[in-house]
């Protein structure tokens, strides 16, 4: 026999408030979360982060009623994806690549640092 789910009534307020476009993409994730023979690819990350911005992003994960980890994926795949969060850092590898690009003109290489360095060792 299957336990019993209870439902608190903020969540059951939040499902009638959602949108036909909201169910469907819970349920089409869903599906992709439960399909048959599906094996988990997750993987256990270690992450250093600023305990400042870690904890001003738990915080605004609270206000949005969001699991902070849950978010973390959630901006990670929509930058994957391409959508416009991105693009600070399509700005930042396009001037880099337009640094790299200079440099191999010139007979130089591009530092991490955004200088640049002679291949043989001296500037």
């Amino acid at each position: 026999m299957r336990p019993v789910q209870y439902f608190t009534d903020e969540y059951l307020e939040q499902c009638k408030r959602m949108k036909p476009a909201d169910i469907l993409r819970f349920l089409d994730e869903f599906r992709r979360l439960h399909a048959p023979g599906r094996r988990s690819g997750s993987r256990l990350i270690s992450l250093k982060v600023p305990e400042e911005l870690l904890e001003a992003f738990k915080a605004k994960a609270r206000l949005h009623d969001v699991r902070y980890q849950t978010q973390i994926k959630h901006l990670m795949t929509e930058w994957v994806a391409g959508h416009p969060t991105d693009s600070r850092a399509e700005k930042h590898g396009a001037s880099r690549r337009r640094r790299e690009a200079a440099g191999k003109m010139q007979g130089r290489v591009s530092s991490p640092q955004g200088g640049s360095r002679c291949p043989y060792g001296k500037s």
